[in-house]
């Protein structure tokens, strides 16, 4: 198959997001079907439409059939294999691949979680013998990346906090944000240390929240009632599970799959109009700005000084807010993609992006573990 053999065969023709931040008396299973309510809504379908499904669910053993199950659906593809926050832009590659070979006509992507209403901590005591028995958790291991970045290339906290305050910037400019409070650099460094060189306001918030994408093949997505958003190029790749195994702490598998997936869609990060990044951890966007090739490898704190990443900024990076400000209900890499379409489609309010065409969306899961690539168009030319 052809490098490019997938590029604009299938587009997004619905998007959806649960009531989020915090939703008491909300199941994860709740929350995963309001979002795809609203999904189905947007792309002017019925449940009984949907005959692929591709999920990833919080305490869920048989995770699309249980999906499949709740929504009342019997689906003929099914697919749930599980790559942490980075499985549902990982899903993207597999449902274009369904809806090429005509194994189904409409694919839902879908996700679900009350993380913070039950009171879960995703991200806890890491489950590898050699790491844990020392207490590791899921931080520990950002934290190392961080430091190091800082020791092999001058990155400072200062640089660091820059993320986080860029977040926070789109995420006051986004209604529907979890966390809309004026942050400052200060106010990220004066924050409670959770990790060195990590503080509170270097990562991810715990959030309720679902969030569901419908796609279709590009022959049938003009037929819906909003503009598609074209699937131009995807890639996955991986480089370790446990942090320990890492070949360089500084260098993700994204420096393998944003060239892969470039090359899919035959197009550049220059071209690039809005980024969604998975920012569990401010350091994640740094490396994976450097890694996407957005800037060189141990530039990115200069990078992102100065407000670069922020709304008026060079680069337009997490435009809802992202993780940090917005939403994330343990596993974020669903809301990268519904950011995305939003962007492509117009749709953002006071936080649109004028004029995007390209958008990114960048999933990551475990200790920086998965790394998957998507790129889309608002139209295949």
């Amino acid at each position: 198959m052809a490098a490019d053999s997938l590029r604009g065969r299938a587009a997004v023709v619905g998007v959806g997001l649960s009531d989020f931040g915090e939703v008491p008396g909300w199941s994860h299973f709740e929350l995963m079907a309001q979002a795809v309510e609203r999904a189905l809504a947007d792309a002017g379908m019925g449940k009984g439409d949907i005959d692929g499904v591709f999920a990833v669910l919080d305490r869920a053993s048989l995770p699309a059939a249980m999906v499949s199950e709740y929504l009342g659906i019997h689906p003929r593809v099914l697919e749930g294999t599980m790559l942490g926050g980075s499985s549902f832009v990982n899903f993207l590659q597999w449902a274009a691949l369904a809806l090429d070979a005509g194994l189904c006509e409409t694919a839902l992507i879908a996700y679900g979680s009350n993380a913070r209403s039950a009171r879960v901590r995703p991200g806890g005591t890491v489950p590898i013998p050699y790491e844990s028995v020392y207490g590791a958790r899921l931080v520990t291991s950002y934290a190392l990346a961080a430091a190091r970045h800082m020791h092999q290339y001058g990155t400072t906290r200062r640089q660091l906090a820059e993320i986080p305050v860029a977040a926070r910037a789109w995420a006051r400019l986004n209604p529907l944000a979890t966390m809309r409070d004026p942050l400052s650099v200060e106010d990220v460094l004066r924050s409670r240390m959770v990790s060195d060189p990590l503080t509170v306001n270097d990562c991810c918030l715990i959030t309720d929240g679902g969030g569901a994408v419908i796609l279709t093949r590009a022959d049938r997505a003009r037929d819906r009632p909003n503009k598609p958003v074209y699937l131009l190029g995807v890639a996955a790749e991986t480089s370790h599970q446990g942090i320990a195994q890492m070949a360089d702490l500084t260098v993700t598998a994204a420096a393998r799959s944003g060239p892969r997936a470039f090359a899919m869609a035959g197009l550049a990060p220059a071209d690039v109009d809005v980024l969604a990044l998975y920012d569990a951890f401010s350091i994640n966007t740094l490396l994976f700005l450097e890694d996407l090739g957005f800037c060189a490898k141990g530039e990115g704190g200069e990078f992102v000084s100065g407000g670069a990443i922020a709304p008026g900024g060079r680069l337009a990076v997490n435009t809802n807010g992202g993780g940090l400000s917005c939403v994330h209900p343990g596993m974020y890499g669903v809301f990268t993609i519904v950011e995305t379409v939003t962007q492509l489609r117009g749709e953002a309010g006071e936080r649109q992006v004028p004029g995007a065409r390209i958008g990114l969306a960048h999933g990551n899961g475990g200790s920086l573990s998965t790394q998957v690539t998507s790129i889309f168009g608002t139209d295949t030319g």
